[in-house]
């Protein structure tokens, strides 16, 4: 070790070899039919990670792998033959060290190492090469490239150090092959790759590790440090969940079925963390420079945290002057977020300024009216509730009881006293006129429970729309319900639109606590659980399952990376227990039982496709003569027209796509690979749900089409819908509150009461909305949750090295792209067209989140193949 230390190379040199992250190896495949000598190109970024270590040991490290850049032994490699020697044994492999070459640069600063091989004539083709990094630490392959690019091993990928983990690093040529079609030679590599990334199902994950493997989510307490943080496992009988990664930890004292917490990001496979590679993961690094940053420099400052805002112009200093942070940020957390954050030099101050959302900067009052109200079911954050009324009356299903009389008190008069003569009740059921925002059954059972807890409240609620003759919706009445208790009956009202005083504000607080349930909804259904939450147990299964060299593996790959990673963050700091879900949102601690509810009553993988989501609510009818095959009842609806368009895309891109490599029905059954990764997807990822029938068989090309293509729209469109439009809709928090903190004024109110709603109505409703803190939590929060990163990869924008490989795959993705241009322009035109009032008119923020493309930051539009935020 000294003689290492005492070698001449200087520390700063080791410096500039390590300061930058990735390592790309270029090398490709091809047939060799004579002795020749091939030059393979092998480029390296070492971690930051090893500029930053300051133990003896780290530098140590760090000093050796300058040292072995220098003398040239920083990578061995092996090329594998397809082919099998005449005794029917793997051929020896070709063998050689990868040198370090300072004249390789780029401009992306990739390091470069060159080799060469010395390959017999009769070798044949080179199907897999073997890579060791005989460095101290781990290193970033891109891909590996062999004789000029006539063989490319696409790679993406870390390499651990042999001093981890002794096993060699198995790579695949871009060429993909079903199971039963893999060369001889590549055959039991191809085994021994799937093997290594299941693991064993012991002991806690170390961060170099590549290994998926499920479990419950039984980490989102914190029993050991607070008794009042403890929280029901999700996963299991009592409350159904899909899985997540395993992580190993040890559990804790207090309950042995809980797994303890940690205070660094929890693990995921290595491969699933591009930290240091990727700007992709701006938006993680800074929602962590948010959760662990941001937050407590709020909590530290806001420091009564019942405090609300006294009026509308405190509510708008939040975008004129901002919060002042009162530090230096020592900790470089501020620093990350310029956006948000504006330090103020002269006085060491930083000051939180968020930015003006843009439907709040286009019409400061639109958040006030019944119009934009009822527009966004259709073309707002979450428009996967609104649902058409096919019964009458609206009745409960739950038991009578316990939770009071089943019937609505929303009655035929009501409806056409508001309907003013435009037709009768069963005039309008039968022309599908009425339509529902329905959270009455789901949060019924929590209200008592939520309102033994300070600073919420709940009801069960429901909200009746009318469809216009010009195609848009009009609210008739909102009716809020409160369970029995403590020998109370149950309390359930009726809210109109109102042109007396009193009840106009009336209207005004029950559309208050509407929006604060459907908040809730989108956050911990339309987004986490039907996007996050159930896409995790498909890239866990699809790494276990398909190899690598498999063309499924490789038609998903795009739309599985980077989640697992944010999903882990979120673990940590946002749906855990006192996390910023559980402290902002109506339902506080039972949030997430709430998530597991939706997932045991409603999730179906099958209603996961677009076409059958809004057929299931009856917002769509099929109809092989209507565009898309399908007919809406809302012809202007706009989050169903656009994301249509992209359905059909994702799905001629898949349909394409596996026609070429399952030419017939019967190679899809007897995939032993294919068939063991949905058979996981079912009964492991998502085992509380493995006996239900509605899961699709996976026998013919187009079951399979179905499938992959309701993971691509879940993972790109869906999420995309739900997600990137969360700060201009949702950064004016009374456009969606996230919080209704006090009941009714007219439910059971005290003389005091109600002559303070009497006479101050407008600090009422102030009241209701979330304090400061939950306030400005959540903006900052969704402000970079809304934001795309730099390098941001957008579906059909970037090729796959394999799909380049295929002529047929090629010209297929080409398509893609072109039809998602196509899309782009359509949409353009759909918000020029007067004609479409539910996405142009004065004022309007127009209707763009399923627009493909997108500029990076804040732009309410863009759709990535995958959920990276």
């Amino acid at each position: 070790m000294e003689s290492i230390l005492n070698l001449d190379v200087s520390y700063a040199n080791v410096i500039v070899l390590l300061q930058t992250t990735t390592t790309l190896c270029t090398v490709t495949s091809h047939s060799v039919s004579e002795s020749m000598t091939m030059k393979g190109v092998i480029t390296v970024q070492p971690t930051i990670t090893d500029v930053l270590v300051k133990a003896t040991v780290g530098l140590v490290g760090s000093v050796a792998d300058g040292v072995s850049n220098f003398l040239g032994k920083s990578f061995f490699l092996e090329l594998v033959s397809t082919d099998l020697d005449s005794s029917g044994k793997a051929k020896e492999t070709v063998k050689a060290y990868a040198s370090f070459d300072h004249g390789l640069h780029d401009e992306s600063k990739l390091h470069k190492y060159e080799c060469e091989f010395e390959v017999p004539d009769d070798f044949g083709d080179i199907g897999a090469i073997l890579v060791e990094n005989v460095r101290h630490k781990e290193a970033y392959i891109k891909n590996i490239v062999l004789d000029d690019g006539n063989v490319i091993f696409p790679c993406e990928s870390w390499i651990h150090s042999k001093y981890d983990n002794s096993d060699k690093r198995i790579f695949f040529t871009d060429k993909s092959y079903l199971p039963s079609l893999t060369p001889v030679g590549l055959k039991s590599l191809r085994e021994k790759d799937l093997e290594s990334l299941r693991g064993n199902g012991e002991g806690e994950r170390k961060s170099f590790e590549r290994i998926y493997d499920y479990d419950t989510y039984n980490d989102l307490g914190d029993p050991d440090n607070d008794s009042n943080l403890s929280r029901p496992v999700l996963g299991g009988k009592q409350h159904p969940y899909p899985r997540r990664c395993r992580t190993g930890r040890q559990m804790t004292s207090a309950e042995p079925w809980s797994e303890s917490r940690t205070i660094l990001p929890v693990y995921v496979p290595r491969d699933e963390d591009f930290s240091e590679i990727k700007e992709i993961t701006f938006g993680a690094t800074a929602l962590y420079s948010v959760l662990h940053g941001i937050i407590p420099t709020l909590e530290s400052i806001l420091t009564d945290t019942n405090m609300g805002f006294s009026s509308f112009k405190d509510i708008g200093s939040l975008y004129d002057e901002g919060v002042d942070m009162l530090t230096s940020d020592d900790g470089g957390f501020l620093s990350a977020l310029p956006r948000l954050v504006k330090s103020i030099a002269s006085s060491k101050r930083s000051i939180l300024q968020f930015e003006t959302p843009r439907l709040n900067d286009r019409d400061s009052f639109s958040w006030f009216r019944d119009e934009e109200f009822c527009r966004q079911t259709l073309a707002g954050l979450n428009p996967y509730s609104i649902q058409l009324v096919t019964e009458w009356p609206l009745m409960s299903r739950l038991d009578p009881k316990v939770y009071g009389p089943a019937e609505s008190a929303i009655t035929k008069e009501i409806v056409e006293q508001e309907i003013k003569g435009f037709m009768t009740l069963e005039k309008a059921l039968e022309q599908k006129k009425l339509f529902l925002l329905d959270y009455h059954d789901l949060l019924l059972p929590y209200v008592n429970k939520v309102r033994e807890l300070e600073g919420t409240t709940l009801y069960g609620s429901r909200t009746l729309m009318f469809l216009t003759p010009t195609g848009t919706l009009r609210p008739l009445a909102i009716e809020l319900t409160r369970p029995p208790n403590n020998g109370k009956l149950q309390w359930k009202h009726v809210y109109t639109p109102c042109w007396d005083a009193t009840g106009a504000w009336l209207w005004k607080l029950a559309k208050a606590h509407v929006l604060a349930h459907d908040s809730g909804h989108h956050q911990l259904v339309s987004h986490w659980l039907r996007t996050h939450a159930v896409t995790e147990p498909y890239i866990i299964a699809t790494n276990r399952h398909l190899s690598k060299m498999h063309p499924v593996q490789r038609l998903l790959c795009p739309h599985l990376r980077y989640t697992m990673e944010i999903n882990g963050l979120a673990r940590l700091a946002l749906i855990n227990a006192g996390g910023t879900i559980e402290t902002s949102f109506s339902l506080l601690k039972y949030s997430m039982q709430l998530s597991s509810d939706v997932y045991a009553q409603q999730w179906r993988f099958d209603h996961q496709a677009l076409p059958a989501d809004l057929i299931s609510r009856g917002m769509a009818v099929e109809d092989e003569s209507a565009p898309h095959g399908i007919k809406l009842t809302i012809e202007d609806y706009p989050f169903a027209n656009d994301g249509l368009f992209l359905w059909d895309a994702i799905k001629q891109w898949a349909t394409t796509y596996i026609n070429h490599y399952y030419p017939q029905s019967n190679l899809v059954e007897s995939d032993k690979e294919l068939q063991a990764w949905w058979t996981e997807i079912r009964t492991v990822g998502h085992a509380d749900k493995k006996d239900q029938p509605w899961w699709p068989q996976l026998k013919t090309q187009q079951d399979l089409i179905k499938i992959v293509t309701t993971i691509m729209w879940v993972s790109s469109g869906h999420h995309s819908a739900v997600n990137f439009g969360q700060y201009d809709f949702a950064g004016y928090f009374p456009n969606r509150p996230t919080i209704a903190r006090t009941k009714m004024p007219d439910e059971d109110p005290t003389a005091e009461e109600w002559e303070t709603f009497i006479s101050k109505p407008e600090d009422v409703l102030l009241d209701c909305f979330p304090t400061q803190i939950q306030a400005t939590k959540v903006m900052s929060v969704l402000n970079i949750l809304s934001s795309h990163s730099p390098d941001e990869e957008y579906i059909g924008t970037t090729i796959e090295a394999a799909w380049a490989a295929e002529p047929t795959i090629k010209a297929a993705f080409e398509e893609l792209g072109g039809t998602l241009k196509e899309l782009e322009v359509t949409i353009d035109s759909r918000n020029h067209d007067p004609n479409l009032k539910n996405r142009s008119g004065a004022g309007l923020l127009p209707y763009q989140l399923l627009k493909p493309f997108s500029e990076p930051g804040v732009t309410g539009m863009g759709v990535p193949y995958s959920i990276s935020i």
